[in-house]
């Protein structure tokens, strides 16, 4: 997993040199930023998770921040946010809708989606809150679980490696 990771994620130099990060200062050159151990990078990836389903603009700041913070693997973090994108946004969203109806108690509304500004602004009263709601219980799930079984694949891979070792060497 630790050698997947460093291969497909972008290297901390890229990172430490991207214009919209240069605000955390000498922050970036912690190394728990970079190191890609079972606390930092199982951390990181609760993190993303957490902030891929929070309904604003600009989640992957508000991870890079997050991470940055609280000593997480930063690039983990900030590509974990990349569960929501241009594709996967509308059906997402949806889904939250519908689950923050549901928790509120009220009847999901009748409607049908327009890609306009005019369509959003109207229905905002009518859908804000139970995305926000929907968005925001999904956030704190996805951050649990995916901490969770981050956590104990990584364990469960460890314990495999291990059991193979002792096995080549008693055998």
């Amino acid at each position: 997993m630790k050698r997947f990771l460093q291969r497909h994620l972008p290297d901390s130099q890229a990172l430490r040199a991207h214009k919209s990060l240069r605000f955390l200062g000498k922050r970036l050159h912690d190394p728990w930023l970079w190191h890609f151990n079972r606390r930092s990078t199982v951390r990181g990836l609760a993190v993303g998770a957490f902030y891929a389903f929070v309904p604003f603009p600009w989640q992957m700041l508000l991870a890079a921040v997050t991470a940055a913070w609280l000593r997480f693997n930063l690039p983990v973090a900030i590509a974990m946010v990349w569960i929501t994108n241009p594709l996967t946004v509308p059906p997402i969203a949806f889904a939250n809708y519908r689950f923050g109806a549901w928790l509120l108690g009220s009847p999901p509304g009748e409607w049908s989606f327009e890609p306009s500004l005019d369509w959003l602004l109207q229905k905002a009263g009518d859908i804000g809150l139970p995305l926000l709601v929907g968005s925001m219980a999904t956030a704190v799930l996805a951050g649990i679980t995916t901490f969770a079984v981050a956590h104990l694949l990584w364990r469960w891979h460890i314990v495999v490696r291990f059991r193979r070792r002792n096995a080549v060497r008693s055998g």
